[in-house]
């Protein structure tokens, strides 16, 4: 086979075109790192390993234009990657992350644990749950969360107050407190403990 035309195109690639006829788009860097050019012979094996390092170039570079805007865990800055690139080229550009330091799972967990429980209120179960969706290892979240050891009825009183205070006094505000709690999270014990300090003998509610 030979490469008849290089033609740059638009996102940083180059049209390969052999025998003729379109082949594919390849980043245009990769192409004019390797030794090939217009007129040169080059086999399936040789082609395919230059689409796999276009591939490679393109997912590093995916991911660090990701994490230049925000911290991101392994399996999610993967699943970002992996939306623009096959998934070998996604795991080596992570990989890569990782070797410089630029993902830290452990890091990550503890920034966004502290996130999730002081600034979001959600209960440890909550953010357990959110922990896992970021991929985060069961055993690491689970350390960090009891390391931090928040009181889930003081963070049911704040958000009581913050955002449910004026409503209490009524069975459907009280009852759309307890369901957005539940949500988040905290057991109906810590609720109940924490609402029954706003009962007064004329607003107590079951549940």
């Amino acid at each position: 086979m030979t490469i008849t035309d290089i033609v740059p195109k638009r996102k940083k690639l180059s049209a390969i075109y052999i025998d003729g006829e379109f082949a594919i788009k390849l980043d245009t860097e990769t192409v004019l790192a390797s030794r090939f050019s217009v007129g040169s012979e080059i086999t399936d094996n040789e082609l395919k390993e230059l689409i796999e390092a276009s591939n490679e170039k393109r997912a590093k570079e995916k991911a660090l234009w990701l994490i230049s805007y925000r911290d991101h865990s392994k399996r999610e800055l993967e699943e970002k990657i992996r939306r623009t690139s096959d998934k070998a080229s996604a795991a080596k550009a992570v990989e890569r992350m990782e070797e410089l330091g630029l993902v830290n799972d452990e890091k990550y967990a503890r920034r966004y644990c502290e996130e999730l429980i002081y600034h979001k209120h959600l209960s440890k179960k909550g953010a357990m749950y959110k922990l896992s969706e970021k991929g985060i290892d069961k055993e690491l979240a689970s350390e960090i969360l009891d390391e931090l050891d928040p009181d889930p009825r003081e963070h049911i009183a704040i958000i009581l107050d913050k955002k449910y205070k004026s409503v209490l006094n009524t069975e459907k505000g009280r009852r759309r407190a307890v369901s957005s709690l539940q949500r988040m999270g905290y057991s109906w014990g810590d609720i109940n403990a924490v609402l029954s300090e706003y009962d007064t003998e004329e607003n107590t509610y079951e549940f």
